[in-house]
């Protein structure tokens, strides 16, 4: 089954594929929002709830994406249409796209507050040695019409990615921004691992309170899990597309979760440590990275140095993300309405920042609108992590578990009979029923039904 036989880029190399991979799952989802949930939701009694819903509902879903991406080797759009030829259904698929659009609008907003961040450190520029000087700091940095600035520049970095293309964009800024990733996560680790107290800091992280799971410390780890490996988007789906015949898709699938999983962890042993030797309190929140950590950078030998490294980390792993996000419109504007790359990614970068200067607006002058006592940010993060991203989850389990045929499934995950496989009916089962009563709860929960 295969959407379209015409010439297609691929991944050069085993390595690009799982950087790629690897680098779009990667993201202030992991650096920023996973410390902050395992700090409100017990530590380590969360972090192994995540462990153990990453492998048993993670990693099904993203064998699912592969396997329909490499399938058709073709965009999101087009993977569904191929898939379930015929019925409606696949016209969900433009679901994905409005969703990349979306969230790359509010995600700039963030990914610009990092570089922003990044340079202010850099010029020394940034002192949160008092709390309230930080705040008022902090204040100035992420409200007004700066945050409209940084998320133009970083747009246009993040244009200047694609426009070169899967190779020698793409590929080419994994293979270098993955590495260095890993190298800064490793730096920070010993730095953290040294401070005076880190010992509670690390028990919080590694040593389980069972008697903290609840059925919200469940729902928030599954959440977690769902939303760090970039699942529910089509962006899994349009990289698998470049992978080549010979990719193993679960064990990809499987190192690419691993991976992923292994920085959120790195980024809580960055933090607790610091956060504990310091005695701040882990349930900081959201503010956690942009308020809390530079106060404790200020507060270090070459404080300085360590902030614009670790803001310099922050930018990487958003520049890695919003690059695949975006990649989800562009192979649309390319296959379906057959544009050449450069006007695909213009028009897709025009799009979402138009939404992004509004998203960035919310936090200064259109502060005052509101929608059910949301902000345009708000509503563009509530619309798609809650709504958009948990249904495409869904509908990519069920497609990949019913409709998609049971020859097409065992060819993609034995390369063509080459290798063996024999986990198929197992993640077949876990496609069908197990996956997508999971996502199901995590959609009611984040619309507060349960």
């Amino acid at each position: 089954m295969k959407e379209s036989t015409k010439q297609r880029a691929l991944f050069a190399t085993k390595f690009a594929a799982i950087a790629s991979t690897v680098g779009s799952a990667v993201g202030l989802g992991n650096i920023w929002r996973f410390p902050y949930e395992a700090g409100t939701h017990g530590g380590g009694a969360f972090l192994i709830c995540y462990l153990a819903f990453v492998i048993l509902i993670g990693v099904p879903v993203l064998c699912a994406e592969y396997c329909l991406g490499r399938a058709t080797r073709s965009n999101i759009f087009g993977a569904y249409r191929a898939a379930i030829s015929g019925r409606l259904l696949h016209k969900l698929g433009y679901l994905g796209i409005i969703s990349s659009l979306l969230i790359l609008s509010f995600y700039a907003v963030v990914a610009g507050w990092t570089l922003e961040y990044c340079i202010e450190s850099l010029m020394g520029k940034l002192d949160f040695s008092n709390p309230e000087e930080g705040h008022q700091q902090y204040l100035t940095l992420t409200t007004g019409w700066r945050p409209v600035i940084w998320t133009v520049i970083f747009m246009l970095c993040n244009a200047f990615i694609l426009l070169k293309g899967v190779t020698k964009g793409i590929e080419r800024v994994s293979n270098i921004f993955m590495p260095v990733l890993f190298v800064l996560l490793l730096l920070f680790c010993i730095n953290s691992l040294t401070l005076p107290g880190a010992k509670e800091g690390i028990d919080f992280l590694f040593v389980p309170d069972f008697s903290k799971i609840s059925s919200k410390v469940l729902l928030g780890a599954l959440g977690q899990a769902f939303f760090s490996l970039s699942l529910g988007l089509g962006c899994m789906i349009t990289y698998a597309s470049y992978f080549s015949d010979s990719t193993k898709l679960a064990g990809t699938a499987l190192l690419t979760a691993l991976l992923d999983s292994a920085v959120a962890i790195l980024a809580g042993i960055i933090i607790f440590p610091a956060v504990f030797s310091f005695g701040v309190s882990p349930q900081a929140g959201p503010t956690l990275v942009f308020e809390v950590l530079p106060n404790i950078f200020s507060q270090l030998t070459a404080g300085g140095v360590w902030s614009t490294l670790f803001f310099l980390l922050l930018f990487i792993a958003s520049i890695t993300s919003t690059v695949s996000v975006s990649e989800i419109s562009v192979t649309y504007l390319c296959e379906e309405r057959k544009l050449t790359r450069t006007k695909a990614v213009l028009i897709s970068t025009v799009i979402s920042l138009a939404g992004g200067v509004l998203c960035a607006m919310s936090f200064g002058p259109l502060r005052d609108f509101t929608i059910c006592d949301r902000n345009i940010f708000d509503i563009f993060d509530y619309v798609t992590s809650n709504i958009f991203l948990p249904i495409g989850g869904m509908l990519c389990s069920l497609v990949v578990g019913w409709a998609l045929d049971r020859k097409t499934l065992k060819t993609q995950f034995t390369n063509n009979g080459s290798i063996r496989f024999r986990f198929l009916p197992i993640l077949v089962f876990f496609l069908k029923w197990i996956c997508p009563a999971a996502i199901f709860l995590v959609f009611l929960d984040s619309i507060g039904i349960i």
